[in-house]
């Protein structure tokens, strides 16, 4: 047993120190802790913005906005690892089904929520933040062929709530905290903490 430790130490010593170490270990179960959490905070996070959430079986099986997220991240995944067909054909075929749009190279922070879902789009070169809630028919848009580094879709920073049926077009971005009412058609920044409303949307003071 030990000439065979020794062996694998002699050969293989980067491999061996890495499954052999205690602090790995730990490190690794911290890790797995940490997701849990993460997929825990997430579900909660959805039952605080949503009344009819009653429990996770509910949000998992019902809730198609949930869904399309969790495909786009192995989509998101496998599209930053230079598997772009894949990664786009799978994320059709969540719009086949769920009639959400979501393109694997968008960015996007912890605990998105979609709520309904249905005609959501969100393009390319968007930066979504945490805690963004949005409604159905919501656009992240682009326009033209963007700036010199090729974003043409719009910003939007954490705990940005988007009311339903509203377009959020070119490379803009939506302050922090802030509101867009229902069917607003966005075309300039948003201010952080404000509300903006109308077609095209005005920021209310």
């Amino acid at each position: 047993m030990w000439d065979l430790c020794s062996f694998i130490s002699s050969n293989f010593p980067a491999k061996t120190n890495q499954l052999l170490s205690r602090d790995s270990y730990d490190n690794n179960r911290n890790q797995v802790k940490k997701e849990r959490g993460d997929v825990k905070e997430y579900f909660e996070s959805i039952k605080r913005r949503d009344p009819a959430a009653r429990n996770i079986i509910q949000i998992i099986l019902l809730y198609p906005g949930v869904q399309a997220v969790f495909w786009y991240r192995i989509a998101h995944f496998l599209y930053i690892h230079h598997l772009k067909f894949i990664a786009e054909l799978m994320m059709f075929i969540v719009r086949c089904c769920l009639n959400i749009e979501i393109h694997p190279a968008a960015q996007i922070g912890k605990r998105l929520f979609i709520d309904h879902g249905t005609g959501v789009v969100i393009g390319a070169t968007s930066i979504i933040g945490d805690d963004v809630t949005m409604y159905h028919g919501v656009t992240l848009g682009g326009v033209g062929r963007g700036d010199v580094t090729g974003k043409r879709h719009p910003t939007v920073e954490s705990n940005v709530t988007i009311g339903t049926g509203a377009k959020i077009l070119g490379n803009i971005t939506l302050g922090k905290g802030c509101i867009i009412g229902a069917n607003a058609v966005v075309l300039k920044d948003v201010p952080p903490s404000k509300t903006s409303v109308g077609v095209p949307s005005i920021v209310k003071k």
